[in-house]
């Protein structure tokens, strides 16, 4: 009676060993190998000083030239012809510092790749994770998430520093008013999503110099371009560009110039982010076929 029973017991143990084998051998899963790329980009983003110095710029920038805006429209206010008063907006005026914050987090969001290629480091990056895309997609979500925490913090708290600057003196904005918030919260992405346009910028050009200075001419030298064209081909263009679709998002009102320019706020995210997504694509077709 004994014999048999032990002799099953050793093969259902033998069994077991075998199963747990080829489990241990099996490759990890996709979810699996893209938890350890976010954990180990998670480590690589904090670990270097430029990481704190662009976050920081990024914040000090925004605050700064929101003060200094709204505190010169404030001491200007009296002055003022009766149609600026009339399409005056305290939201926008108040997030003017996020155009000039954008360049920090865009700088990072270019070197969070460029960084790697331009120290060789990238090379045990993909001895450790050979899915190239698989890296490029760890990068993005990890910046992007710094970036669209960092980009909401900026928005709401340069709202909150104008509306207090403007206060008494012009007239103000609450969140509650309508399109405000909307305004406030579309500042936040549109830095996100600019910073990770960036990236993929920084991804396919590969240097840092050269990757910052497309990303540079994209928000201001294309501008530059589109108002020497034609006046009809002007209008039709500049709804295309990064900085007009940044200028639309966080208006509540926009001016009868301004308005036959842009796109509505939302349709003009959603192209920011088509842009984002394109480029993206791009870098990681050219990962996988460039040497590293």
């Amino acid at each position: 009676m004994n014999g048999p029973a032990r002799s099953d017991g050793l093969l259902t143990g033998a069994l077991r060993d075998a199963a747990g084998r080829r489990r241990a051998a099996s490759p990890p899963s996709l979810g699996e190998r893209l938890g350890r790329a976010l954990a180990a980009e998670w480590t690589k983003f904090w670990s270097v000083r430029s990481t704190v110095v662009a976050l920081s710029a990024t914040v000090v920038l925004s605050l700064a030239i929101d003060a200094l805006a709204t505190a010169t429209e404030a001491a200007h206010w009296h002055q003022q012809a009766p149609f600026s008063r009339l399409t005056f907006d305290p939201t926008s005026l108040s997030l003017t510092g996020l155009l000039f914050g954008q360049l920090a987090l865009g700088v990072l969001g270019v070197l969070v790749v460029s960084a790697e290629h331009g120290t060789g480091t990238i090379r045990g990056t993909y001895l450790a994770v050979p899915q190239r895309w698989l890296v490029l997609v760890a990068k993005a979500l990890v910046f992007g998430f710094v970036a669209l925490v960092v980009g909401e913090v900026c928005a709401f708290a340069a709202f909150f520093l104008g509306q207090a600057i403007l206060h008494g003196t012009t007239p103000t904005a609450t969140l509650a008013q309508p399109g405000v918030l909307r305004a406030v919260a579309g500042g936040g992405l549109y830095l996100c999503v600019l910073g990770l346009l960036a990236l993929g910028i920084g991804a396919c050009v590969r240097h840092s110099a050269g990757a910052i200075s497309t990303f540079v001419g994209v928000l201001f030298v294309l501008p530059l371009i589109d108002q020497a064209l034609p006046s009809g081909l002007r209008d039709t263009a500049a709804k295309f560009l990064p900085a007009t679709i940044g200028a639309a998002m966080t208006a509540v009102r926009l001016t009868p110039e301004q308005a036959g320019e842009a796109f509505s706020p939302w349709v003009g995210f959603g192209l920011l982010c088509a842009y984002a997504v394109a480029v993206g694509l791009l870098a990681a077709w050219l990962a996988e076929r460039r040497d590293a």
